[in-house]
């Protein structure tokens, strides 16, 4: 409870301190950055801290964090220059805001925290490697920090999210697994108000007082309530795979042999979803309750050879990562991909305004938003190196958008394009360059992806909690919404202004856009397969072989397949093309004003007239292209793939489909939100229930989920953020023998080596000591290769094996190992001769089964 309300307080003061520089940075949004500046300020503080320790100017201790908080807090500072009495005036006239941003935070930190206590164990999927991470850093003292998993290197990995978690950690005083839990709390927080605020932004824009001359004029009042719809989809809502659950634990759609009894089900095996084709256990119920049931959420696109054997796809959302509880660098990133969307859209709406002149080119945009625009970035490829490609996409197409807006479209927009894209790379791999220094990816370039389509069946169970009111949106816009959406006071300061302005789809624009990209990548695939036949002849013969058949023959038989499978390309298209035909719009008897106010980087917008219409079809252009670019996302895993260890689209799908989540969710929110706010009559009662059923089902599975988690809230050793407790209770002789070591001088420690995903390596995992090897293939996969490992598994075999001393001490020279850990895992992997030790060491630990011996 202590460090729940240590965190609370420190990401509090910490969003208070760096309010001034946020309303600096994000003047085109309605609430100044105020919902992004516990993000903004952990982002910044945490850079600062690992930069100094990364050049040496600064130490991994409390010292150094308190020295970037200080440079934070000077940069604060800075910001409240001339703007005191401006920034006072908007806490003042937003208070219904600041309390709803307030109450949020605490009320998410406080639900997630919760469950995360009745539910806090570390020992499955990817949790073990966090901790280890979480602990090594705590261990070093620099950066880069070591690997607690391979003795003698540092952390190949980006590492960013386990740097934040760490400090926070060291400066609440707590260990290690206590921060795992509250940091995988404190994300699904900040997700929150992230989330929030853009849909806030995006709602309210436009909405702001009125100039003097128009205050007799309708203005609406900001919109606080919508905005809760925004983490309702993102982080909540779920796919529909848990109403199958429900169906399939019913009996529905399944017939029972009266004279056998067997069941069987046309439905259930054609929609061909593993363990939902078996057949069902009576009695039947509501509630779903086969083992790992809500695991089969996330593996939903089932991928098969074309031999038939099954290959497992990854399609994570939110709920299911927290439901999880994994701290992985895809969730570390939520918050921080929204900051990229916030940046983004003040982009959007020109709120970084200026001018940069480089090397002959200029680039409209003023410094302190261009930099920011590059830390975020560059905090994004440190975080989620995935991440950055779609984030870089959206910030320069939201610039590029923004200048069509004030220019026009035209051929200098490809300049514009460039010139931000170029540099912003180049700053924002600059910004975090030691990083890379140390850093190695298991990426090998493209893969064509010929036998591996989606299923339509499939898209919609994972997609179709937000495709329904995505679709719901696209079809009001088609019927003349964007245009109403402006008369009911997003943007105009009167009626008159929109009577005589007409926005159509640029149909003959979106066809040529969304059928030729997708043909693009239809040709890449080929591309790609044929350049495969030149460069790795033999792999695609081999390939081949293994599919019995040879190349005519499979492109023929997967051509085949994907015309079977031509539902979700369908899908997606049927996204694509609308939002693209809305995007570029045709624009008829622009509406025009003569009393609005300039933008400038330190001034508010105030009812911003752009020249492509009202700043209600600005927004809503804003969320067409997150629609956008979240098809795309969703579009190119089913024609190409990143080659890596797997060897097919797992990680890709993973990957794709997480960040088209996000982007997705919100426009499903704002959509939601429009629709609630101007449908009127039957079709308003209509969509609500539609909505309502959607929603309904989307939470089936956090409702469920959780009860089945956490033991409908009833956990084994009661409610604890700290999952040590579980170890004191389990294995006391562990845990006195962990606690030892935590306390002792730093050294590699010798433990028992094995396969990932187990209890392996779980006392590097708790202390942060380096052990000479960890799990071998996430080593594998961090550096893409398994060469740096060498022979230390078989090394350290023989190392707790042999008879001989001699051997054991060059082995243990050879790692420079200080500890050697014997525990009950250690006595039943593998034969241990302790013997050797005891006559040549000490034993600087002892209790019950388990002993440490310390070289000297």
């Amino acid at each position: 409870m202590t460090a729940f309300f240590a965190w609370y307080i420190t990401l509090t003061l910490l969003g208070w301190l760096t309010f001034p520089l946020v309303y600096r940075l994000f003047p085109a949004l309605a609430d100044r950055g105020y919902t992004l500046a516990r993000a903004a300020g952990l982002l910044i503080w945490c850079y600062a801290f690992w930069l100094m320790g990364s050049l040496g100017v600064a130490q991994n201790d409390a010292a150094g964090i308190l020295f970037a908080l200080a440079i934070l807090i000077g940069l604060s500072v800075w910001s409240i220059i001339n703007r005191k009495s401006e920034i006072v005036d908007f806490l003042q006239s937003n208070k219904s805001l600041i309390l709803t941003t307030e109450i949020l935070f605490i009320a998410a930190f406080a639900f997630l925290a919760f469950v995360r206590s009745a539910n806090p164990e570390l020992t499955s999927t990817e949790k073990p490697m966090e901790l280890a991470f979480i602990n090594g850093i705590l261990r070093s003292s620099a950066f880069p920090p070591q690997d607690p998993w391979l003795s003698g290197y540092a952390i190949s990995y980006y590492y960013f999210g386990y740097v934040m978690t760490a400090m926070l950690a060291r400066i609440s005083g707590i260990n290690g697994s206590t921060a795992h839990n509250l940091m995988t709390s404190l994300v699904f927080a900040l997700g929150t108000l992230g989330s929030y605020g853009i849909l806030f932004n995006l709602l309210n824009t436009g909405r702001r007082q009125q100039p003097k001359e128009h205050e007799d004029s309708p203005n609406r009042p900001l919109s606080v309530a919508h905005g809760l719809l925004a983490p309702l989809f993102l982080l909540l809502v779920s796919n529909f795979e848990t109403i199958l659950e429900v169906l399939h634990r019913l009996g529905v759609f399944w017939k029972k042999d009266p004279v056998t009894g067997q069941f069987t089900s046309v439905f259930w095996t054609w929609l061909d979803m593993k363990e939902l084709s078996l057949p069902p256990v009576e009695p039947f119920g509501w509630v779903p309750d086969r083992y790992l049931w809500w695991w089969r959420a996330s593996r939903v696109i089932q991928d098969y050879d074309m031999l038939g054997g099954h290959r497992e796809v990854i399609d994570e959302f939110p709920f299911f990562s927290f439901l999880l509880g994994d701290l992985h660098p895809h969730v570390l990133a939520i918050p921080f991909g929204l900051l990229a969307i916030s940046v983004a859209l003040n982009l959007f709406l020109g709120g970084s305004r200026g001018q940069v002149n480089m090397f002959g080119a200029r680039l409209h945009i003023n410094i302190p938003g261009f930099l920011f625009s590059a830390l975020v970035l560059g905090g994004l490829a440190f975080l989620n190196t995935w991440d950055i490609l779609i984030a870089a996409a959206l910030i320069v197409s939201a610039y590029v958008f923004w200048r069509a807006n004030e220019d026009g479209w035209n051929w200098f927009r490809l300049e514009d394009a460039f010139v931000l894209a170029l540099p912003l790379g180049i700053v924002s791999l600059l910004l975090y360059f030691p990083f890379y220094l140390g850093f190695s990816s298991q990426a090998g370039g493209l893969l064509p992806n010929f036998m591996y389509p989606t299923r339509g069946v499939h898209l919609w169970v994972m997609w179709g909690t937000l495709l329904i009111p995505i679709f719901a949106y696209l079809i009001y816009l088609f019927s003349g919404g964007w245009k109403l959406n402006a008369q009911n006071g997003y943007a105009a300061t009167s009626d008159n202004e929109l009577s005589d302005s007409t926005i159509k789809p640029n149909w003959k624009l979106g066809l040529f856009l969304g059928l030729g990209f997708t043909l693009l990548l239809f040709a890449l695939t080929f591309f790609v397969g044929w350049l495969g036949t030149i460069v790795e002849k033999e792999f695609v013969e081999y390939f081949l072989a293994t599919q019995g058949m040879n190349a005519s023959q499979y492109i023929s038989a997967t051509s085949l397949r994907r015309l079977a499978y031509i539902g979700s390309l369908i899908t997606l298209l049927a996204v694509l093309i609308p939002s693209l035909s809305f995007l570029f719009t045709n624009h008829v008897s622009q509406p025009i004003t003569n009393h609005q106010l300039p933008i400038t980087d330190d001034k508010p917008i105030v009812n911003r007239q752009y020249p492509s219409g009202t700043m209600s079809s600005v927004v809503n252009q804003f969320v067409l292209l997150l629609l956008t670019l979240g098809a795309i996302l969703i579009l190119a895993p089913e024609f190409v793939y990143l080659r890596d260890q797997f060897g097919y689209r797992i990680n890709t799908v993973f990957k794709f489909y997480y960040q088209a989540w996000m982007l997705w969710s919100l426009a499903a929110a704002f959509g939601v939100a429009v629709l609630l706010q101007n449908l009127r009559g039957a079709v308003n009662i209509l969509f609500r229930i539609l909505i309502g059923i959607v929603i309904f089902a989307g939470l089936l599975y956090p409702v469920f989920g959780l009860l089945t988690k956490t033991n409908s809230f009833n956990p084994l050793y009661g409610f604890t953020l700290d999952d040590f407790d579980r170890i004191i209770r389990e294995n006391p002789d562990e845990a006195a023998a962990i606690q030892f070591l935590l306390a002792a001088p730093d050294g590699v420690v010798a433990e028992a080596v094995g396969d990932g995903y187990s209890g392996y390596a779980r006392i590097s995992m708790f202390t942060g000591l380096q052990t000479v090897l960890g799990w071998p293939g996430h080593e594998a996969q961090w550096r893409g290769t398994f060469d740096p490992q060498g022979s230390r598994r078989d090394d350290i075999e023989r190392l707790y094996n042999t008879t001989r001393w001699d051997e054991a001490e060059s082995i243990i020279e050879k790692y420079n190992i200080r500890y050697i850990y014997i525990g009950i895992l250690e006595r039943v992997s593998m034969p241990v001769n302790e013997e050797k030790f005891r006559l040549h060491l000490k034993p600087v630990f002892q209790q019950g089964g388990t002993i440490i011996y310390e070289v000297p």
